[in-house]
């Protein structure tokens, strides 16, 4: 028995027209519009559904936008409190500043007063010792004219004693010269 092998006797070139050839009553893909199963099967969204989307996005945008202005402000709100406390302290440092200031004054006051005070009896001293001396000045010269005078006193009465016992001793020898 003879055998019959069958090979493919087709060429290269067969092959290849073969895979180039169109059939046009078999549906087959052509590269350029290649889409998949899903995207044939995919159902197109109606005008509201696209509506929905858009507003569905702007409002988590807007959410978005709105949880960002929240957290600034909070800390903006954060930082109104620290800058009112800061404030409140500075107040508060002033009003100590101002009483201070205010002591500061009157104690200076006060010091320009004692200062003066002090000025004013210090010169009262001077003063004092001044016309103490010239008191004492002056009760030496008069005890000085007045020690002068009590010499020259002195000295007139020791003439007029002199002139006493001149005047006796005359009325004496007249006496005797008359008995």
């Amino acid at each position: 028995m003879k055998r019959f092998t069958v090979r493919a006797t087709t060429t290269p070139e067969y092959h290849r027209w073969w895979s180039k050839r169109i059939n046009d009553n078999i549906l087959e893909p052509r590269e350029e519009c290649v889409r998949s199963i899903e995207e044939h099967l995919q159902v197109v969204p109606s005008e509201l559904d696209i509506i929905k989307q858009d507003f569905e996005k702007k409002s988590s945008e807007l959410g978005k936008k709105i949880e960002q202005l929240e957290e600034e402000k909070m800390r903006l709100g954060l930082d109104v409190d620290i800058h009112k406390m800061e404030a409140e302290k500075l107040r508060k440092g002033k009003n100590n500043v101002e009483e201070d200031l205010d002591s500061l004054k009157m104690d200076y006051k006060k010091l320009r007063l004692s200062i003066r005070t002090a000025c004013l009896e210090a010169r009262v001293k001077e003063i004092e010792r001044s016309l103490h001396l010239c008191r004492s000045r002056n009760s030496m010269n008069e005890l000085r004219a007045s020690l002068s005078k009590i010499e020259e006193l002195k000295e007139k009465i020791g003439e007029l004693e002199d002139a006493l016992q001149n005047s006796e001793l005359r009325v004496e020898l007249l006496e005797r010269r008359n008995e």
